[in-house]
């Protein structure tokens, strides 16, 4: 869907998050990004908003962003396994499992996961 600019800056936070979400569970991925990066920009304290953001970039094969917001929210949020996770399969899917492991190591432990 191309739609013009103002289409994704359009109404309240909260319009254009659930706008975002509408798209992202349509599997529009690169469109539900085009709505989340403003939002995220607006309110970088609001995790949901960057790990949607960064889930977005990653379903829609925009891996160097995804990686880039990844690392801006853990940087912000360092226990956050989720992003560490999800880091982990970016970095996988970018061809760097070296890079990869630490973070999927981490974020099984910090869920609780430990090998037997």
């Amino acid at each position: 869907m191309n739609a013009p600019t103002e289409y994704y800056e359009h109404g309240t936070a909260a319009e254009r998050w659930a706008r975002a979400q509408l798209f992202f569970d349509a599997r529009e991925y690169a469109t539900a990004a085009r709505i989340l990066e403003p939002l995220a920009g607006e309110a970088p304290e609001q995790l949901a908003a960057r790990l949607l953001l960064a889930r977005a970039y990653y379903h829609s094969a925009q891996l160097t962003r995804a990686e880039r917001e990844l690392r801006a929210v853990l940087e912000r949020w360092p226990v956050e396994d989720y992003a560490r996770l999800m880091l982990g399969r970016t970095l996988e899917r970018m061809g760097r499992p070296d890079e990869a492991r630490p973070h999927l190591r981490m974020a099984a432990a910090m869920a609780g996961e430990f090998p037997e």
